[in-house]
């Protein structure tokens, strides 16, 4: 109920987590599915759209606070497009079994290769089955920090342009006058 209402607004779902035992959070974390953002405006659009939506469906039973934000720059990655978009970052990832003898990974992301995640680690290379991760997330580095900063430079310029150009009126064609001639007052 809340993906379809996400997807209308532009948005694409990063996790929806349920968490709290006295009292539950709802957490929705998504970003804006054309450029990767998320603004505190994107965030209170969605709430507003999917504050309805739950209400009607009422799928908690006890109370709970909504919470929608963005996924950060250390954000989780959740689907094989986030490994193969983050190819080159650090991560760590946790695996819910075995492998090679460990269940936690450090290092840079290598290439997706079918269902596998590849991990570039000081002691070689792993390929973890993406089935098998239980978390997965970018580490903060300066390298992310700065793509992170031009990406959404980008983004205020396009948004800046397409205001600019939305908010200037189309120009008007007056009929051309004769030189000399006025125009009586009305």
């Amino acid at each position: 109920m809340i993906e379809p209402v996400a997807v209308e607004l532009g948005y694409r779902l990063v996790r929806v987590r349920l968490s709290g035992l006295k009292r539950k959070r709802l957490q929705i974390m998504a970003e804006r599915a054309a450029d990767g953002l998320m603004a505190l405006e994107d965030c209170e659009a969605l709430s507003r759209a999917v504050s309805p939506a739950l209400d009607a469906a009422d799928p908690i039973s006890a109370e709970y606070d909504l919470e929608v934000s963005s996924p950060g720059i250390d954000r989780p990655l959740v689907r094989l497009e986030d490994f193969a978009r983050f190819e080159g970052h650090e991560a760590k990832l946790e695996t819910a079994q075995m492998i090679e003898g460990r269940r936690r990974f450090r290092g840079a992301l290598g290439p997706v290769v079918g269902d596998k995640i590849t991990i570039d680690m000081p002691e070689g290379r792993a390929e973890i089955p993406f089935a098998w991760l239980s978390e997965a997330r970018l580490v903060l580095t300066d390298r992310l920090i700065e793509e992170d900063l031009r990406r959404a430079a980008r983004a205020e310029a396009e948004d800046a342009a397409s205001d600019t150009s939305a908010a200037q009126p189309p120009a008007k064609k007056h009929a051309p006058q004769k030189q000399g001639s006025k125009r009586k007052p009305t």
